[in-house]
């Protein structure tokens, strides 16, 4: 008790303090009350050897001191009083390399011996005669890790005035409105920026205003791209300025829209605004769906729309298919609809539906899965209390109970069969409806093919006969391919619209070979231009029928026909690469 009685209580209280802190206690107190005597007497004992501690500077006493709030706060005023008053920095400066470097502090706070707990004289002492490599702090002050920075620290100077340039420049930057904390990545990603002669860099960021921009929004394109600040204004930028502008988007959006925390491509964002105008999204359009949806071109400068745009065309979508869907596109980031795109088609492919249906599903739905954030299979397996075929057809049958199984939403047990025998007593009536007979293999070949409900179905078959088709054709067509009513209506319009303005065949020419109508458009359009080249150059019977084209696969198509021209395998060669 004599030692601890020594002690100035101010200083036992601290003790008490870091003691508590050190071992993840809520409050010294609740600590004392919890632990009772016991930890009241290791508390004593710890008081009375924290002076021996302090003076042999080796426990753990000295390195929670070293960490506290009132070490650091006297710390970086003993370092900004050096940097300022010794080294001559600029206040400014020398206040954000001691307030912000706080990796730089604590190493220097471990080479320092502090005497009597003066943090501020010891370590002024210190600096007396151990001077810093001023190059460390002012790095980690702008926002560089020490991983980051060690590979740039020069290897013949230690302090800042020795490198003018480097200070130059960075005075540029600060005073133009970059932060000082932004400046670190366009030290990394474009270092000769500070190696720029006096006035360069300044002639620089007036040029970027010199487009019009305001200077706001130069310090977000700047500190988010520093590589434009390399050689002459990117044209790649310029490009994308320009068309942004011809789409009705003005600067206003653009600075709103930007964050000055991510890095962006404006090469990758032109090459995804040039894409975009071939589907058809040009001017005022595609002024329209950026500025609902930003993040499409801004979100990782345009990859993740690049990431969509592969998938759907890998599943069969078609660039007209994929225009409706941008010109559709749900108010969720692209990101979030990606990844739930992705995560329905493993969904699917969990529930064993067969690859085609994938296709069918991804092609005719991407909206609805897309925006669906699906329950895991094995959660919905136990909740409906199914099999994964029944889970498969459920989908197959109506693709918007996709909708009741997203997550948040609440899952009841199915009603045993009666859902399924009323969806296919839908479908029964449907096609009885159309002169199949009841039990007959027809009918059940149908039932078996046909995706959807009994009302899009009805839809689909309307749609055939309002492009020109008898309904006695189409229940004809039906019976031999049923799959073609697995389509919307929108993709069956198209085809029919190709078919017959495009080509010049007769509509009535698809009832004796339904099946192309199903046949992907590409497929279709390769072989039918294929067949009008080579009938022009005399090398093929010019009445050949639409079976005979369609029936064989692409090799045997090849062989007989494409090569009956010397030309013809180069002609099929180069328009096959056109069209796909």
């Amino acid at each position: 008790m004599t030692s601890l009685l020594k002690l100035r209580k101010p200083h036992f209280l601290k003790c008490v303090s870091l003691y508590c802190s050190g071992n993840n206690s809520s409050s010294p107190k609740s600590n004392l009350y919890v632990n009772g005597s016991l930890h009241i007497l290791q508390l004593f004992r710890f008081c009375r050897v924290e002076r021996a501690v302090n003076l042999r500077n080796g426990g753990d006493l000295g390195e929670l001191a070293k960490k506290s709030r009132v070490v650091r706060r006297e710390a970086q005023a003993a370092l900004l009083d050096y940097l300022h008053s010794t080294r001559s920095l600029q206040f400014m400066d020398a206040e954000n390399m001691s307030k912000n470097t706080p990796e730089f502090l604590d190493r220097l706070l471990k080479k320092v011996d502090i005497n009597d707990g003066d943090v501020s004289r010891s370590l002024t002492r210190f600096l007396r005669y151990h001077p810093i490599n001023e190059f460390e702090p002012f790095f980690e002050s702008i926002g560089l890790d020490p991983s980051e920075y060690s590979s740039f620290l020069p290897r013949d100077l230690m302090f800042l005035s020795d490198d003018q340039l480097l200070l130059q420049n960075y005075c540029v930057l600060c005073n133009y409105g970059i932060a000082r904390n932004r400046i670190g990545k366009i030290y990394k990603e474009a270092m000769e920026v500070f190696r720029y002669d006096y006035g360069i860099l300044q002639s620089k960021l007036q040029s970027f205003q010199n487009l019009g921009l305001n200077q706001s929004l130069v310090v977000k394109i700047i500190a988010s791209s520093p590589y434009l600040l390399r050689g002459d204004v990117n044209p790649e930028f310029l490009k994308v300025l320009e068309k942004l502008k011809k789409s009705g988007i003005g600067y206003k959006w653009l600075e709103e829209h930007l964050s000055e925390g991510n890095s962006y491509n404006w090469k990758c964002m032109l090459e995804l605004i040039c894409l975009l105008g071939e589907l058809g999204l040009t001017g005022d359009i595609l002024g329209e769906v950026i500025t609902h949806h930003p993040d499409l071109v801004l979100e990782r400068s345009g990859r993740i729309t690049f990431c969509l745009f592969v998938f759907l065309l890998k599943f069969g979508s078609t660039p007209s298919d994929i225009q409706n869907l941008f010109l559709q596109f749900p108010h969720i980031s692209v990101v979030k609809f990606t990844n739930n795109l992705c995560q329905c088609y493993k969904f699917l492919v969990e529930i064993k539906m067969s690859v085609q249906d994938i296709g069918w599903m991804v092609r005719s739905y991407p909206l609805l899965l897309g925006t669906c954030e699906l329950k895991k299979v094995t959660s919905l397996l136990g909740t409906l209390n199914c099999g994964l075929n029944q889970l498969c057809q459920m989908v197959k049958d109506d693709p918007y109970v996709l909708k009741k199984w997203v997550l948040g939403v609440r899952v009841d047990r199915l009603p045993g069969p009666k859902r399924v025998l009323k969806v296919r007593m839908l479908k029964t009536k449907f096609l009885l409806s159309l002169g199949f007979v009841e039990k007959s293999k027809q009918l059940e070949r149908a039932l078996k093919v046909f995706r959807g409900k009994g009302v899009e179905l009805q839809e689909r078959f309307d749609c055939l006969v309002n492009n020109g088709l008898s309904r006695e054709d189409v229940i004809e067509m039906l019976k031999v391919s049923p799959q073609i009513l697995n389509q919307s209506k929108d993709v069956i319009a198209k085809k029919i619209e190709f078919f017959v303005k495009d080509m010049g065949y007769p509509v009535s020419a698809l009832v004796a070979h339904p099946a192309l109508v199903s046949y992907k458009i590409q497929r279709v359009k390769l072989r039918l231009l294929t067949y009008k080249w080579l009938k022009d150059q005399g090398a093929v019977h010019p009445k050949l029928a639409l079976s005979t084209l369609f029936s064989c696969s692409e090799e045997i198509f090849v062989r007989s026909y494409v090569n009956s021209h010397p030309r013809g395998l180069e002609f099929w060669e180069s328009l096959k690469k056109k069209i796909y």
